[in-house]
Formats: C-alpha cells, sequence, structure tokens
C-alpha cells in the first residue's frame, strides 16, 4: 500500500546557526539535545539521506512530505530571514532531488515579510514543485487572521496549495500566564506536546473562520495535524455557541466553514477514541495519515494505520488518497 507521510520534519544545523541564539532563547525553545523532555539525536533531523531513508522502509512509508523544525526564518525579521527561509527551501530541493520518489516539500517562509513571504511560496511551487507551505504557529503574536498576512493567504488560494498550521512554543506572555511555575519540566511540556499546542493551533484555525478570513478565500485549504487539535471533540459546543453571530456576520456555519476548508492528520496521536472523533466529524475523505517524525515513531504509526477500523477503500484514502488528491502529487 502506497503511505504518504505529510507531517515529517527536518533541520540543516548551518542555516539555524546563523539565527541569533537570544532570539531562539526568547522564543522558548529548549537546549539543542533536548526536546519535549526526551533526548532527541539532532541528525535525525538533520538526516535527508539513506538513514531516513531506511527508517521509513522498514515501516512501509512511501513518501515524506518534508517541512522545518524550528527554530527558523520566522524567527528573524527582515532580509536576514528572507535569505534563511530561502536557503532552508534550497537545501531541501536537493535532497528532493536526489530521492525523487521519496521526498516532497512544504515552503519555510520568511513570516515577518508576508509579500516576500508569498513570492517565496510561488517560487518554491512553480520552480521547486513544493506542495504547499507549514507555518510554525503564530508569529509575534500574529496569527494567519492578521491582515499582515493576507498576502499569503492569497498567494496559498491563487496557487492551490494548502497550508498547514504546524503548532509553534506559544509566546513568553503565554508561557508565563498559563503554564509556568510547575515542578521539574512539567511547565514547558504542558506548554506544548501535552496541552498547549493543541488549543492554540486550534484557535488558530478558528480564528481564520470566525474573521471571515476563509470566506474571503473560499479555495483556501487548511491542514492540521495531531487527529484534529480537539476541534472534533468541541466542534458541536463550538457550532452551537457561535451560530447566532455567525449567522450575522459569516457566509456559513463554523461547523461547514471547517468541513470546507480544513483537512487533518493522524500526526503523533495514536489512539482509537481520538481517531474515532476525528472520523465522525471530518470523515475519512478530509483525514490523513502523518507520523510527526522524527518526534514519533514510523513503526507505531504505521502499526495505527494498519489497525484502523475503516474499510480498505477508506485506509487507502488515509494512507495516500486524500494527500494525492490534495496536494496533485505524482504517482
Amino acid at each position: 500500500m502506497r503511505i504518504v507521510a505529510l507531517e515529517e520534519h527536518y533541520t540543516v544545523p548551518t542555516i539555524v546557526s546563523r539565527i541569533d541564539p537570544a532570539a531562539i532563547r526568547r522564543r522558548g525553545f529548549p537546549a539543542p539535545d533536548i526536546v519535549w523532555g526526551q533526548t532527541l539525536k539532532r541528525n535525525e533531523l538533520a538526516h535527508l539521506g539513506q538513514a531516513r531513508i531506511a527508517d521509513m522502509d522498514a515501516s512501509g512509508i512511501t513518501v515524506q512530505v518534508l517541512s522545518v523544525a524550528g527554530p527558523g526564518a520566522d524567527l528573524v525579521p527582515g532580509a536576514d530571514g528572507i535569505a534563511l527561509a530561502r536557503d532552508y527551501n534550497n537545501a531541501l530541493f536537493e535532497a528532493m532531488s536526489r530521492h525523487p520518489d521519496r521526498y516532497q516539500g512544504f515552503a519555510h517562509l520568511p513570516m515577518h515579510s508576508p509579500d516576500a513571504a508569498a513570492d517565496e511560496l510561488e517560487r518554491t511551487v512553480k520552480d521547486l514543485g513544493y506542495r504547499g507551505l507549514l507555518v510554525n504557529g503564530p508569529t509575534d503574536g500574529r496569527f494567519l487572521d492578521d491582515p499582515m498576512f493576507e498576502p499569503i493567504l492569497a498567494r496559498a488560494e491563487a496557487l492551490s496549495v494548502p497550508i498547514y498550521i504546524h503548532p509553534g512554543i506559544p509566546s513568553e506572555n503565554v508561557r508565563k500566564a498559563y503554564f509556568d511555575r510547575l515542578p521539574g519540566n512539567f511547565s514547558f511540556v504542558l506548554a506544548v506536546s501535552s496541552w498547549g499546542w493543541h488549543m492554540e493551533t486550534a484557535i488558530h484555525v478558528l480564528r481564520l473562520v470566525l474573521s471571515g478570513a476563509l470566506d474571503r478565500h473560499p479555495r483556501l485549504q487548511i491542514v492540521i495535524g495531531h487527529l484534529g487539535e480537539a476541534i472534533p471533540f468541541m466542534l458541536d459546543r463550538i457550532d452551537e455557541t457561535t451560530a447566532a453571530e455567525a449567522k450575522r456576520l459569516l457566509r456559513r456555519s463554523v461547523r461547514q466553514t471547517l468541513l470546507d476548508h480544513v483537512w487533518i492528520t493522524t500526526s503523533g496521536f495514536f489512539t482509537m477514541v481520538p481517531f474515532v472523533a476525528a472520523l465522525m466529524t471530518f470523515g475519512a475523505d478530509r483525514i490523513m495519515f502523518s507520523v510527526d517524525y522524527p518526534f514519533a515513531s514510523n513503526a507505531r504509526a504505521r502499526a495505527f494505520l494498519d489497525a484502523l477500523p475503516v474499510s480498505p477503500a477508506d485506509r487507502e484514502k488515509i494512507a495516500h488518497g486524500n494527500a494525492d488528491r490534495l496536494m496533485n502529487l505524482a504517482i
């Protein structure tokens, strides 16, 4: 079975070394050898050759759609950020060229410079064959519904490529208000992978709906991971409590807007309760396989895919069919 995984990460250490360490610390990144409370070999992120492919092969994963794991160009304003993003995208393109049947890419953009970011997105799609873009959370506390990001939304829509909204480390003010003063490493873990990431990404998507941004961009498609960042569980409540205002201010209900625009992936979530909620809410036509490599195990993700309580046809959709359709992946 062809399997496409599309929340899979990489980095380029020589590019990261060009980012001011103070800016990295201010953004809340942990020490280089510690990620989400676990020791991680940095070469698992940096390796874009046979070691990564061997791990894919061991679990039968056909294609990874790769994206930058922070810190990245979204920490750096101005010309330096633009250059960093371009260098990241060129580095991934080199890897894609060496392994064209195994790697695809999501663009990494200089989010502080939205006009330049839109141009870089177009370059990566038209010249490098990229399949969309991935955004690592808000930029300086600004979500994608902020008017400053309108050039990026408009260009993604015009190019017919999706925006993958990936969590980012919450801003310092949010970390202090909600997550600080817990013992051990609990403050950091609660702020990111245990809770904060998922709630913030859900807010990010809901802001795109409630602001009217998705009404203004009716063909724009959004991807989120982690089996929908708790939105499937909450959607009835959200839709009910926004219904009156949505009739007044939006073209569609919140539920309908989400179902028209949002796709979800399995990244990092490999248990049945959230999957069933996602399946009942979004349906098999909007769910796509992902691992969250190297932060999650290819083998565990594949075992989960094989165990899903769906028909063979729906398993094929989740494994590759939906991703192929959304991103026009060559087969």
